[in-house]
């Protein structure tokens, strides 16, 4: 198994032995890279209570090494060629990436960020899911924290293109999805993730900077959206409101000069605050995963023909999707003929195989984009 060096390693446990500093120190600068790009005589200084010098000293890499095997993580470190690339352009690259699944996974060069709000509304966690399993048909790996809400829509939509694919259970698989965590790449957060967790770790790749079994402190989670926007070629912003977090991983990426995309959201909903503000920014507008590709791989790339398009369907199906899209999702709504329920319900499951419908809790149909 690989191993990091044992100056990477070291500074990865001064990280994580100053991390209730780094919460506090974190919220103070304008500019939150410059506390982690400080070398490690720079940030020992800054505590004064010296228990972070006591620590460092006593720091043995041989302990470090077993806590990663343990852990079965794969440390690749800053000093190895196969660190990826992306992240060197970072002010602060981590010195190591704790890898949990395949670090293969991390070469792929055209990885699409999916983030956005934890508390999405239906709208948007459709959005999410689609464009994480179109852009997963189209051979692009999708990037995204693995928290609630957008993040975890987009790696499940990956997923259920995936797993169609491949039908061995250790198969890997072109576009292997990869998940970063502000805590231990081993500890699935948040925790009613874990059957997702565990689908990353088999088929792609869970990263982290910090080592094994670390709790993450608040600032640990906007360090990790930089980690998002490095790894990833286009950061997509789903759904965010004025002040989601989500907001600061389309700031890296502008940091560093990559495209940002945001899906734009009705104007009435709180939502949409953060992702229209990046529209009138100048943010690349993001309808499906057309767009995403044609603004990553430019319109003539044979991977955008490549992608989930509509489909010719009958009259009634357009009717029915209409009323659909109008907010009328009940079946109760949609036949108020008792003689028409059952080829209403027929014609139902034919588009929900389709792909064209979902149904939601409660027994309501959700109109998807493929069915646009």
């Amino acid at each position: 198994m690989r191993t990091a060096c044992d100056d990477c390693l070291r500074r990865t446990e001064l990280i994580a032995a100053m991390a209730a500093w780094l919460d506090v120190e974190w919220r103070r600068r304008s500019a939150p890279s410059g506390v982690l790009s400080l070398p490690d005589a720079a940030l020992l200084a800054l505590d004064r209570t010296g228990r972070a010098a006591q620590r460092y000293a006593a720091f043995s890499p041989s302990r470090a090494r077993a806590r990663i095997v343990a852990a079965e993580l794969t440390a690749v470190c800053r000093c190895e060629p196969d660190y990826p690339e992306r992240l060197r352009e970072l002010a602060d690259p981590p010195a190591v990436l704790h890898v949990a699944g395949r670090p293969r996974a991390l070469e792929a060069s055209d990885c699409v960020a999916i983030v956005g709000a934890r508390r999405g509304s239906a709208y948007g966690l459709e959005v999410a899911r689609t464009l994480g399993r179109g852009l997963a048909a189209a051979g692009i790996p999708v990037v995204s924290g693995m928290a609630m809400g957008v993040d975890s829509a987009a790696h499940m939509g990956a997923f259920e293109h995936l797993r169609t694919q491949v039908d061995a259970p250790d198969a890997s698989y072109d576009a292997a999805p990869v998940a970063v965590l502000a805590g231990g790449a081993d500890v699935p957060y948040p925790a009613s993730r874990r059957r997702l967790h565990a689908q990353l770790v088999q088929h792609g790749c869970v990263v982290s900077e910090l080592p094994p079994g670390f709790t993450a402190y608040r600032w640990c989670f906007v360090a990790r959206n930089r980690l998002i926007a490095g790894l990833a070629a286009l950061t997509v912003v789903v759904e965010a409101t004025a002040r989601s977090g989500s907001l600061t991983t389309a700031d890296f990426a502008e940091q560093l000069g990559r495209p940002v995309g945001a899906v734009p959201g009705p104007v009435t909903s709180r939502f949409s605050g953060g992702t229209n503000t990046l529209l009138a920014a100048g943010a690349c507008v993001v309808r499906d995963s057309r767009d995403v590709l044609d603004e990553l791989l430019g319109p003539s790339s044979p991977r955008v023909e490549d992608s989930p398009s509509a489909v010719p369907i009958e009259p009634r199906f357009r009717r029915l999707l209409e009323a659909i899209e109008r907010g009328h999702g009940s079946l109760a709504e949609l036949s108020t003929d008792p003689a028409a329920t059952r080829q209403v319900l027929q014609d139902l499951t034919d588009l929900e195989l389709r792909g064209l419908v979902r149904r939601e809790f409660g027994g309501r149909y959700l109109r998807t984009l493929e069915g646009r």
